[in-house]
């Protein structure tokens, strides 16, 4: 089940994507946003990936969450809305009750209530689906993704010797950090860092064949470490055998 999560205080939209992420392998956090405004764009720009559920967060600037909840259950009717409320926000909390939404979260969140309430959306959502039939062709969104990891495999390819920034590359890509991290890792089953390390790794083990008149120190800087003690215990780590030992075997 896919979540989105929507609250202007860091530290809340952090422990809510680590509580999730820990709690169940089939709970997916789809990404996570610092105002409804954001949250709106993301879901506006990518249709074919929109969430099963929304949490989301009343009080923010640029869009608050009333307004989010407004424009989604009128786009998207099949969005589960959870609002994340504090005791003095009844009165937004009963405008939300306009719009729909039922479930609601108070602050501190508790980690009981959180699971149970997914799961019991999870099994409501799972008894909806079972009532019909799936659709034999790919599911919309598969080539998008499919596109996606291949798009990061590219530039990881092309700027392997550069300093690597998740944000970076979301922004090079158009979407958020967070989701392309745990789409790369579900399509993938390694993280982007891994790839990025076994991609430099299979660089070192090239420019130790076709140019072993490189000292190990220059071999380091060309894939991107900037420290060669540690370039050399990560490739003795994966490869099994330090560079110096690779060159006089293959070099």
């Amino acid at each position: 089940m896919k979540i989105m999560i929507v609250d202007d205080e860091q530290f809340i939209r952090l422990g809510l994507e680590k509580i999730i992420t820990k709690m169940d392998p089939e709970l997916h956090v789809l990404g996570s946003f610092g105002n409804g405004q954001e949250a709106l764009a993301f879901l506006t720009k990518h249709e074919s990936q929109k969430p099963d559920v929304l949490i989301t967060d009343i009080k923010m600037p640029m869009m608050d969450g009333l307004k989010l909840i407004e424009i989604v259950k009128e786009k998207h009717k099949d969005i589960s809305i959870i609002v994340l409320s504090g005791f003095s926000d009844f009165e937004y909390a009963r405008t939300a009750l306009r719009y729909g939404v039922k479930e609601y979260l108070l602050k501190p969140v508790d980690k009981s209530a959180l699971f149970d309430l997914l799961n019991r959306l999870r099994l409501e959502r799972g008894q909806a689906s079972a009532a019909t039939p799936e659709p034999e062709e790919t599911e919309p969104g598969a080539e998008q993704e499919h596109y996606i990891i291949e798009e990061i495999k590219v530039i990881l390819d092309r700027e392997f010797d550069k300093n690597f920034e998740l944000e970076r590359l979301a922004d090079t890509i158009g979407m958020n950090a967070s989701y392309i991290s745990r789409l790369f890792k579900h399509k993938t089953s390694m993280t982007i860092t891994d790839y990025l390390i076994q991609t430099r790794i299979d660089k070192a083990k090239q420019f130790l064949t076709d140019h072993p008149h490189l000292k190990n120190y220059e071999i380091s800087h060309l894939v991107g470490y900037s420290d060669p003690v540690y370039f050399n215990k990560l490739f003795k780590k994966i490869v099994g055998v330090t560079p110096k030992d690779y060159k006089e075997k293959h070099g």
